[in-house]
This record gives structure tokens, C-alpha cells and sequence, in this order.
């Protein structure tokens, strides 16, 4: 069965909820956007904000379906790491989003690991 790449980037359109987090092997570490980050989703555009509303990142995303595991950049346009590509992988159905990203300048994670130099994020579909 062959993947639209249209369809894929609509799999992601919405509102999701951080359930947990990993960088660089380290249970959710404490960061500067709260326990519980959104993000907003639209075309392949997204926007973090923290516990409080704050927009913390804004970026663009592209992915790659047809790759295994399945790829998506990071390119964020606002905030702390604003200019910065970041290389991952991910996997996601309806109601639930895992992605897996490298350090800027590292190369793409293999697998859904939590290691120095990657953050294993996990989402939750809000509805």
C-alpha cells in the first residue's frame, strides 16, 4: 500500500499533549516549557507552548513516510534554538505521536531509544 505524504502530514494536524520525555537518557528532565508542553500542529507547521500558554518554539517540519523507521526534520524558527535542524524519527497513529530526535549536528536516531544525544518525546492526541 503506498503512502501519501499529504495524508501523513494530516495525521499530525491538532493539538497534542507531552506525556513524557527523555534527553539524553534522563526521565523527564526538567525544562523550560513545564511537565506538560503542547504542541499545535497545521500543514507542516508547529508551535510548543508551555504549561502557561507561552510560545516557547516555532518551526516547520518535514517528514519522510516512506523511510523505516519513518523520518521527520525539525527546523525551529523561534525560540532558543532558532536556526537549528534537528533529525528524527517517528511513528504515530489517530491518538498517539513518539518521535525521536538527534542533537543539532548528530545523525538521524535508528531506533526509539532513550542515549545521550537524543530526546524521545510522547505525545497524546488532545481532543
Amino acid at each position: 500500500m503506498e503512502i501519501n505524504s499529504n495524508e501523513e502530514y494530516e495525521k499530525f494536524d491538532g493539538l497534542w499533549i507531552q506525556e513524557s520525555c527523555n534527553s539524553d537518557g534522563m526521565d523527564n528532565p526538567v525544562e523550560n516549557y513545564g511537565a506538560a508542553p503542547t504542541v499545535t500542529f497545521t500543514n507542516n507547521q508547529f508551535i510548543v507552548r508551555s504549561t502557561t500558554g507561552e510560545v516557547k518554539i516555532e518551526g516547520l517540519f518535514s517528514v519522510n513516510p516512506y523511510a523505516t523507521p519513518k523520518e521527520i526534520d525539525w527546523f525551529d524558527t523561534f525560540g532558543e534554538d532558532k536556526g537549528k535542524k534537528f533529525l528524527a524519527i517517528y511513528e504515530i497513529n489517530r491518538n498517539r505521536l513518539a518521535f525521536c530526535a538527534a542533537n543539532e549536528g548528530m545523525e538521524r536516531p535508528r531506533e526509539f531509544e532513550p542515549k545521550f544525544g537524543h530526546t524521545l518525546r510522547f505525545f497524546s492526541r488532545c481532543f
